[in-house]
Order: structure tokens, then sequence, then C-alpha cells
């Protein structure tokens, strides 16, 4: 019999971190969030857990200046038995800050290479990018930065719903071939419409699961 899918039933903030001694306890499996400031990383974690409010939305690029770590249960159904899972979803401070001065942006860039090169239980990074631009220098140069770390990234291409299907869709293409991306390593969003919020969960349900093996 073929597994249900799984589904994130509940969320809650835990932690704000800028050094390790203030990530939460205890440990748990994780999967990051990354991307340019006002890319819509907290209306798609808001979107993905079905919580307005969980992630603060800003109108303000780069008003995340912390290591956010939201505590979700994920639940599916095996052959009439509830199987749950417990991880971390962990919000990073955008990149390509509009508005702070450049020993804040060392700073920043600091402890999330520390977390992001340092970390023991993070599984996943989802690099979030805006599907109605060109692929950007930022962009490229985080998404190998994070391949030279080691790490598994799924990159989510947001804002899809400013598109039409046809120009969403050659947007996907324009990024798989200057990316190097597979099929399965790159997704379109919409936050506002929760497009692909089931895929996005299973993908991310998938990649924590082969990682706790």
């Amino acid at each position: 019999m073929t597994k249900g899918c799984w589904d994130i039933i509940r969320s809650k903030y835990v932690a704000s971190a800028v050094k390790a001694e203030q990530y939460p306890t205890p440990a748990l499996i994780e999967t990051a969030f990354i991307g340019r400031s006002n890319v819509g990383k907290s209306s798609l974690i808001n979107s993905l857990c079905r919580r307005n409010g969980l992630a603060r939305v800003s109108a303000t690029p780069g008003k995340t200046q912390t290591i956010n770590f939201y505590e979700l249960e994920a639940k599916r159904v095996d052959e009439g038995i509830d199987e749950r899972a417990h991880f971390y979803l962990v919000d990073l401070p955008g990149y390509g800050f509009a508005r702070t001065n450049r020993n804040n942006k060392e700073q920043w860039s600091g402890f999330i290479s520390k977390y992001l090169s340092g970390s023991d239980n993070l599984a996943l990074v989802c690099q979030l990018i805006d599907i109605r631009h060109k692929p950007m220098d930022s962009d490229l140069e985080c998404y190998h930065w994070l391949l030279g770390c080691g790490l598994k990234v799924q990159v989510v291409l947001t804002k899809s719903d400013k598109l039409s299907k046809n120009a969403a869709m050659a947007q996907k293409a324009l990024f798989k071939r200057e990316m190097g991306l597979t099929e399965d390593q790159i997704m379109i969003y919409s936050s506002s419409q929760h497009t692909m919020r089931g895929e996005l969960i299973a993908r991310i349900m998938g990649t924590l699961e082969e990682y706790a093996q």
C-alpha cells in the first residue's frame, strides 16, 4: 500500500540566534531557507505552514537579521497508522542587503557561513529566487558556495503568480540551463496561491528521511 502524503500540521517559533550557543535544544534535523532580500521568504514559510504571521513579512528588504528557528510537526498516514516527524525550519537572513553598512554585512555573512558550514543536522537548503528575473550573480555565488559546503540544495522559484504559466515555465527552463539543474532540483512556488505546496513538503520530507538513514 502506498504511504500517504506528508503535511505540516503544527509549527511554532522557538529561537533566534547569531551564534551556536543560541541554537535551540534539543537538536533536530533541519532544513534551511535562504534567498535574496525581498524574495518572499517569509510569505513562503507562512504558506508552507499554513499559518499567517508565523514568519513576519516586512516591506523593508533585509529586515531579518538573525537565524530564526521554527519547529515543525509533519504527519502522514501509513496503512491507517499516523506517522509523525519533527524538524526545524531555519530562516536565514537575506543576502544582497539593501540598507545596511559594511560592518553589518560582514558580521551577518560570518554567522550565516558558520551555521551553513558547521551544522551537523542540516539536511537541505532551500534557495529561494525571484522567478521574474534572470539569475543574479549573488544567486549563482550562493548556490555554488552551498554546493562547495557539501550541502544539498533545492532551488525554489518564488512569485510565480506574477507571471503567466508559459512565462513561468520559460523562466524555469532558463534557471535550469544557467545553474545546471535537473528537474528534481528546481520547482516553482506561489505563496499567495500555495502552488506546489504539497510537492515542496514532499521534497523536504524525502530529503530529511534520506539524511536520517
